[in-house]
Parts: C-alpha cells; structure tokens; sequence
C-alpha cells in the first residue's frame, strides 16, 4: 500500500461480517431481556457490541496493524467503561421508563415490537455507527493531523464521559441531594455531559478512521454519516431528549433546563 490508502474489497467482507457480529450480540441480548423481563440490558450491550466489533476488525482487518491496534483500545476501553457502568446502574431496578415508553407508544405484539423497535434497531445502528472502525481496519497510511486530532477529541469524550458520571454517582450517594436536581461540575454546562461525550468520541473515531483513508473524501465522505448517526441518538431519538421528557416534571428541573445548555457545554445562563 503507499502511504494512504484503502481497500475497498477488504472494508466489504469486514462489514458483513461486522453486521453479523452486531446481530449475534443483539439476538443474545433478546434472549437475556426476555428472560429476565426488561429490554434495558440492551444498555449493557450497545457498549460491549462496539468492543467485540472493533476487537473483530482488528483481527480480521487487512489495514495497518496499529491503526487497527489503536481503535481497538479506545474502542474497547470507552465500550468497556460504558458496559460495565451500565450494569452497575441497571442490577436491581427494573425497567428503565425510555424504554417503556417507548413500548407504550408502538403498540403492536410486545414481544414483535421489543424485537423490531429496541433489537434489531440497535443491532442496525450499533453496525452502522461502527462503519468508521471497520473503514479504520481496511486501510493504511501514517499518523497525520487527523489521526492526532481524532485521538484528542476520544479523549475530550471520555473525560466528560468519566467525569459527568462519577459526579453524577456521587450527588446521588449523598442522601441531601434527594429530590433536587444535579447542577454541579460539568452539569453546571451541559445537561448532558455523558452523551456529549459519546458524540466526541465517535466523531473522534471518524477522523482517525478518515486519516487512514487518506483524507476526508472518499470513503470517509459515507462513514462521516456514522457519527453523525451517533449524534443523531443522542440527542434527538433514544438519549437525551427521552431523558428530558421523563425528568420534565421533577421540581427544579425546567428552571434548569432554562439556565443550562442543552447539549454543548456553554457557560449557563442567568
């Protein structure tokens, strides 16, 4: 290969046999949410499905080895980090109401409707949104600008990530936290510095993914609708606006929402 470049017969076999991998994990996770009965363990794995996919393309990858090396640890490590913290968060509770709700609203047979709307959806988009990783494992070249800049914004990601949920965890250990609203630390900014840093992430993911392309065109110009994707989640469909819509009554809360940015961090308001 010369110093960057892409093979597209190598990216089409890794992607089929990534969308076999995201289907595998997804229809092992029905199994366990129908049996247990509750479809959030599909939080457990949207984190470990990347994780088996990057892991996958690393080997099977035909790409420079450490590029493929490189997104398998910071796969593997934001995946991990999110799976386990979605375990913690879900043993012993029941349903998680997005979920219900959104049950609620399709209708239909339970079981075909948990199938279409949580299963296979998330099977689909967890393939989708991993496009880059695999677009990464196909290719090769040297470390450039985007290289260093994708692996700058993974870890803005992750720190905010890490960071917004362990503050999180601790104003609510605090037994004179109960009943009010979080607004400290990066909650002071953003109300949803976790998913803000999910989308750092993956848009860090796609310019790594798109200096092994070579640059931003090609097929970084397809896979650049992964992230957006991601974006897409968590703002608009399965994240933060579902979240908003459950806390929209807690006391305090739209007093916050009026002084605290939505997504981005930005200075509050007032």
């Amino acid at each position: 290969m010369n110093s960057a470049s892409f093979d597209l017969s190598a990216f089409a076999g890794l992607a089929g046999l990534s969308l076999l991998v995201a289907l595998a994990v997804l229809g092992l996770t029905a199994v366990v949410g129908f049996r247990i009965g509750r479809h959030n363990v599909v939080d457990v794995s949207w984190g470990a499905g990347f994780v088996v996919i990057a892991v996958v393309a690393a080997i099977a990858g035909e790409g420079e080895l450490w590029r493929r090396v490189l997104l398998a640890i910071l796969v593997g490590l934001w995946g991990t980090r999110l799976a386990v913290s979605m375990a913690r968060r879900s043993r012993g509770k029941g349903e998680d109401p997005r979920y219900e709700d959104m049950l609620a609203r399709a209708g239909g047979h339970p079981v075909v409707t948990a199938l279409r709307k949580i299963y296979l959806t998330q099977a689909l988009a967890l393939w989708f949104v991993s496009l880059p990783v695999q677009v990464a494992a196909s290719a090769d070249g040297t470390v450039g600008v985007l290289t260093v800049v994708g692996v700058a914004l993974w870890l803005v990601g992750v720190t905010f990530e890490t960071v917004g949920d362990r503050q999180m965890d601790a104003f609510k250990a605090d037994p004179a936290n109960t009943g009010r609203i979080m607004d400290r630390g990066l909650w002071r900014y953003t109300r949803h510095p976790n998913y803000f840093g999910d989308a750092c992430v993956w848009w860090g993911v796609y310019l790594i993914a798109a200096g092994g392309a070579g640059s931003l065109a090609g097929p970084a110009v397809v896979t650049v609708l992964s992230p957006v994707a991601m974006t897409y989640f968590l703002v608009f469909a399965t994240g933060a606006r579902l979240l908003e819509r459950h806390m929209a009554e807690r006391p305090g809360y739209r007093e916050y929402q009026q002084r605290t940015s939505y997504f981005v961090p930005l200075p509050p308001r007032g």
